[in-house]
């Protein structure tokens, strides 16, 4: 049985919360409810959950605020907001589950399996929750979770050269000559990453532009890469890329 702590100031949103988890999700017990930052905490340091559904925007005080001030993080979170806000975008970079208002039994039935697996294969926890503190304060985040066949890599975002399409995989290529394979589409890391250094040149294709060496216009176009690879440039992006490129090296 999994313990959980909902923390959420909005009444309803609890409420709804704590009947889909007793009615349709399986071993999970809520122990404890709080209605901010301050009972959130005392009641994570009195239940030592293994669950939390936190509520980002609270008064007083938010959901980021209450995670810098528990010193043992040994929990899954999964966040709960009624915006889709730049910090969605943080919390995507750094793998953590989210919900948004208004709540329904699908997208918490979902979470919770989701943080089920990833019990039984992160351990590093207290490094993820350290990556989201440090993307959410940065206005572009430094680091994304990928998930590997072990648990989850923590990379520079800023050494990814380029991700590559493989079926229902992606191929990461960073510098050094680092490569990982990734459970999931190239559409998801284009959904967190495409704009400011990174380009969707191709529909299998995600590029830093930082780490273009050479524009070829002639056979179709391609740029090749500093790691020496060659990548095609989509025809319906060509002219889209031009301004593209002109725009980020001003």
């Amino acid at each position: 049985m999994l313990k959980t702590v909902i923390i959420d100031d909005e009444y309803k949103a609890v409420k709804t919360i704590e009947l889909i988890l007793k009615n349709h999700c399986k071993n999970i017990e809520v122990c404890g409810i709080a209605n901010s930052v301050k009972e959130g905490i005392a009641i994570i340091n009195k239940f030592k959950p293994d669950i939390v559904f936190l509520d980002i925007e609270m008064p007083e005080a938010n959901g980021f605020d209450l995670l810098e001030q528990i010193d043992e993080r040994d929990f899954e979170v999964i966040f709960i907001t009624a915006y889709n806000n730049y910090a969605i975008r943080a919390i995507k970079y750094s793998a953590f589950d989210y919900i948004l208002k208004p709540v329904d039994i699908d997208e918490i039935s979902k979470a919770i399996e989701n943080v089920k697996k990833k019990r039984k294969s992160d351990n590093k926890q207290f490094e993820k929750f350290e990556i989201l503190l440090e993307n959410i304060q940065s206005k572009s985040p430094k680091k994304l979770a990928i998930p590997i066949f072990n648990g989850t890599e923590y990379i520079d975002i800023d050494k990814i050269i380029r991700i590559e399409a493989d079926g229902s995989y992606s191929n990461f290529y960073l510098v050094n000559k680092i490569k990982y394979v990734v459970s999931r589409n190239l559409k998801e890391y284009a959904d967190i990453l495409e704009g400011n250094i990174f380009y969707r040149i191709h529909r299998s294709h995600l590029i830093n532009l930082n780490y273009i060496r050479k524009h070829v216009k002639h056979q179709g176009g391609y740029i090749v890469m500093e790691d020496e690879s060659s990548v095609p440039v989509s025809r319906q992006k060509k002219d889209e890329f031009k301004r593209v490129i002109s725009n980020f090296n001003l």
